[in-house]
């Protein structure tokens, strides 16, 4: 669907803006306002990474936004985000998306109508603002997550998705750091000595921020996943040794027992009155020589 949000009879610019289109729309805008080939072929990719690129007589610029619902396993940047591409001139913009986008109603009542977007590279600026809104929005769900593994890790009934679930996490959290540190030259293009107003430096301190919550996001994922793998390693260990002191207790009696099941017709003891409960004694003496033993140097 092809929509004229500003046009030049009411604004210094032109915005047309471009949702879910088929392949005729897309070349039919490209025919109608000279866009380059290798631009529509970038912009028909759903999975391409952020992008600033000067062709021809416009400027060409892939953003991603984060998607507002993922699914719990989702760890693909087409799963986590929705790509927007914009096509920018001093007098034009021409925005391509293929989800309906909840900030563009947020840009056209709080700036466009307000006369607030003087320019075509104002839009430009609220569009990259909105869009690294969403990944804030995001951070804050992230770190509920990583604080609920914190949490049940420690637990010494551990739920059996516990690792599944770290996985996907630390995956979201890598995908999304990654989008928003390719978004960095476009944060510098639009941020630029001769361009820079209040907007845009605005604009650059959310990113700034949003890339330090990310980083330590990433930091605290990764934390986790050596915690569990060391806590699961201690466990094991803790397992073994607890099956390597009731084999000690046993060694010694299996010991005595397998001596006097041999089928010898003179053997030691057999025809003594007390012989049977002598040997049990015995055993129960060695068992407890092997606990006062293992008490002393503290390993029960």
């Amino acid at each position: 669907m092809i929509k004229t949000i500003a046009d030049s009879r009411h604004h210094p610019y032109e915005w047309v803006d471009v949702t879910d289109p088929t392949k005729e729309e897309i070349h039919e805008v490209a025919s109608k306002y000279g866009l380059h080939d290798s631009s529509i072929e970038d912009c028909l990719q759903p999975d391409h990474l952020p992008k600033h690129e000067n062709v021809e007589s416009y400027v060409f610029i892939i953003f991603r936004l984060h998607s507002k619902d993922v699914s719990g396993k989702a760890d693909t940047v087409q799963e986590l985000t929705d790509k927007i591409a914009v096509f920018l001139k001093d007098d034009m913009i021409i925005s391509i998306h293929k989800k309906a986008w909840p900030q563009l109603d947020v840009i056209v009542d709080h700036y466009l109508k307000k006369g607030l977007c003087k320019s075509t590279h104002h839009i430009l600026n609220e569009i990259v603002k909105t869009g690294l809104d969403t990944y804030e929005e995001r951070a804050t769900k992230l770190t509920q997550e990583i604080e609920y593994y914190e949490e049940n890790m420690f637990l010494k009934n551990r739920k059996v998705s516990l690792l599944e679930g770290l996985y996907y996490l630390k995956r979201k959290v890598d995908v999304t750091r990654r989008i928003l540190l390719l978004s960095n030259e476009i944060i510098e293009k639009i941020d630029t000595p001769e361009t820079s107003d209040t907007l845009t430096r605005n604009t650059r301190d959310l990113y700034v921020k949003l890339k330090s919550i990310y980083d330590s996001l990433f930091e605290n994922t990764n934390h986790l996943m050596t915690i569990y793998f060391s806590i699961s390693s201690q466990r094991t260990n803790e397992i073994i040794r607890v099956l390597t002191i009731f084999s000690v207790f046993f060694m010694p009696l299996t010991f005595i027992v397998g001596i006097y099941g041999m089928n010898f017709e003179f053997m030691p003891e057999l025809k003594m009155k007390y012989g049977y409960p002598g040997v049990m004694l015995l055993m129960v003496a060695l068992t407890v020589l092997i606990y006062i033993w293992f008490k002393k140097r503290s390993w029960l």
